[in-house]
């Protein structure tokens, strides 16, 4: 467990971190959780890599478990346009994490004995996916009403009719949000190679 701690500190701290950046934009069409957020994706195929499958998803358990308590402390500290962690935010945070990184986990190990970059690209590529379409829907959808009118109000900046991503048909702008969150994941995937594979090649015993 001791040899994990790094991939679960580290899983948490993205988690904590995105939640709280998801609601500030950059730019037109991105928010700041969309760089820090695939990071966790790195993370889980790292320790899948190197720890085997059993560990990748005891780092994903782990972190999610810290992630939710920090995430659940932030929605109670105030800030000047409301909590820093709004409860909608990390409940969807949590599911769309949970679901993505054990699917992630599990597409990894059934890929991990072609080419080395097939199954940190491909799982990767399937996760963000599903992690996206999750957590963008639960988060700021105007359909789903459960979280009450206070936490609808906290996210209500998301549901402005704008042209998607600037030259289609008009919808809420969460949903120009959402396509431009997974462009840059798609992005980050690619690029994350080149640390996953000189990190594997340094930490593991078996061929990167």
């Amino acid at each position: 467990m001791k040899n994990l701690l790094p991939g679960i500190l580290a899983m948490a701290a993205v988690v904590v971190a995105s939640n709280i950046l998801v609601q500030f934009l950059f730019g037109n069409w991105l928010t700041w959780g969309a760089f820090t957020y695939p990071i966790a994706f790195l993370i889980t195929d790292l320790m899948n890599r190197i720890y085997g499958v059993a560990a990748a998803r005891r780092v994903v358990f782990a972190g999610f478990l810290v992630g939710i308590i920090c995430s659940l402390i932030g929605s109670q500290i105030m800030l000047e346009f409301g909590p820093a962690v709004p409860l909608r935010i990390a409940v969807a945070s949590a599911i769309a994490f949970l679901t993505a990184q054990l699917l992630d986990v599990s597409i990894f190990d059934r890929l991990r004995a072609g080419v080395w970059w097939k199954a940190p690209l491909v799982s990767t590529i399937v996760g963000s996916a599903v992690d996206t379409a999750l957590f963008f829907t639960i988060a700021f959808s105007a359909s789903i009403t459960v979280f009450g009118a206070g936490a609808d109000a906290a996210i209500n900046w998301s549901w402005e009719a704008v042209p998607f991503l600037g030259q289609g048909a008009a919808m809420p702008l969460w949903v120009s949000l959402a396509v431009a969150d997974w462009g840059v994941k798609l992005g980050v995937a690619l690029l994350a190679l080149v640390p996953f594979r000189l990190l594997v090649a340094k930490y593991s015993r078996l061929p990167g």
